[in-house]
C-alpha cells in the first residue's frame, strides 16, 4: 500500500463526508447558483427576446470585438510561452529568476493597474505619443489597446505551463538528437514540441478563457464606445447599468457558456494527457 495514501484511508468516515460535503455545498453556492441564475435570467424573456439581445448590432460588434482580442493574443501568447519556456528550461544566463519573476508579475499586478500604464505609455499625453502622432496610430480607446491590455494579464499562462512541466522533463532525448546532427528547429518540431502539445493545449486553453472574459484592463483602455471598442464582458456591464437586464444577462450567458466549453476541454486535455503517459 503507497505509504501517502495509507493515513487518508485512516481517516474516520464522518470527516471525509463532511469535508466532501463542505466542498460540494461551496461549489453549489458560489459556481452552481450563479451560473443558474445567469442562464434563468437569460431566458426569462423567452427565446425570442435572448436571440435579439445577440443580434442586436452593439452586442453583435462586442462579440466580434472578443473573439479578434482572443484570436489575435492568443497566438502571439503561444510564440511567447514557447520561446520563455525553452530559454527558461533549456539555456543558463544572468537574471534568469528575474525574468520568471517578471513572468509572474501580472498575476500579482491588479489589471486596473496595468491599464493605467498603457495610457501612461500609449494615450494623447503618454511618453509614446509623439511617435504616434507622426504615424496617425491609435491605441488607446481603440483595438490595438484592447489588444495590448489583453496581452498583458494572459501572457503568464502558456509560459508558465510550458516552465513548469519543462522543467521536470530530461534533456537526454534533445541531446541525442542533437547528437545524431538534428538542429534546433528539427529537434523542437519532431522531439520537444511533441513531449510537450497537452501542456501547451492545456495553458492555450487557458489563455484563451482569460482573454475572452478579461474586464479590469480593457475597461480602462476601451473608452467604452458602442460598436467599437466594447467587449462582451463591457457590454454587458453597459447594459446592466442601463437597466436591461434580460439582454445583459444574454450577453453574460454567452460568455459563461464559452467557459463552460473552456472547463470541459481542459477535462477532456487533462484526460488524454494521462491516457497518454504525460501529465500536466
Amino acid at each position: 500500500m503507497d505509504g501517502h495514501n495509507a493515513p487518508a484511508l485512516r481517516d474516520p468516515p464522518w470527516l471525509r463526508r463532511m469535508l466532501v460535503t463542505v466542498v460540494v455545498a461551496f461549489l453549489l453556492l458560489f459556481l452552481g447558483l450563479p451560473l443558474a441564475v445567469v442562464f434563468s435570467q437569460a431566458f426569462s424573456g423567452g427565446w425570442e427576446t435572448f436571440v435579439a439581445a445577440l443580434r442586436e448590432p452593439d452586442a453583435r460588434a462586442a462579440i466580434r470585438l472578443t473573439l479578434l482580442v482572443a484570436a489575435v493574443a492568443v497566438p502571439l501568447n503561444v510564440v511567447f510561452g514557447l520561446a520563455a519556456g525553452w530559454a527558461l528550461t533549456r539555456f543558463r544566463f544572468r537574471g534568469k529568476s528575474l525574468l520568471v519573476t517578471l513572468i509572474d508579475l501580472p498575476f500579482s499586478v491588479s489589471p486596473v493597474v496595468a491599464g493605467l500604464v498603457m495610457v501612461l505609455l500609449f494615450g494623447s499625453q503618454g511618453w509614446f505619443a509623439p511617435v504616434l502622432g507622426v504615424l496617425d496610430w491609435q491605441v488607446i480607446f481603440a483595438v490595438p489597446g484592447i489588444v495590448l491590455a489583453t496581452l498583458f494579464v494572459t501572457f503568464p499562462f502558456v509560459a508558465r505551463e510550458l516552465i513548469a512541466y519543462m522543467q521536470e522533463q530530461s534533456t537526454d532525448p534533445e541531446q541525442a538528437a542533437y547528437t545524431l546532427g538534428a538542429g534546433g528547429w528539427r529537434t523542437f518540431r519532431y522531439v520537444t514540441l511533441p513531449t510537450i502539445r497537452w501542456s501547451l493545449l492545456y495553458g492555450i486553453l487557458l489563455c484563451n478563457a482569460r482573454a475572452m472574459g478579461e474586464f479590469g484592463a480593457v475597461s480602462v483602455v476601451s473608452g467604452h464606445i458602442r460598436g467599437m471598442t466594447n467587449t462582451m464582458p463591457l457590454h454587458v456591464e453597459i447594459l446592466y447599468n442601463e437597466y436591461q437586464f434580460t439582454a445583459a444577462f444574454a450577453v453574460a450567458s454567452l460568455l459563461a457558456l464559452l467557459g463552460l466549453i473552456t472547463l470541459f476541454a481542459k477535462a477532456v486535455v487533462e484526460q488524454l494527457s494521462r491516457h497518454h503517459g504525460r501529465g500536466i
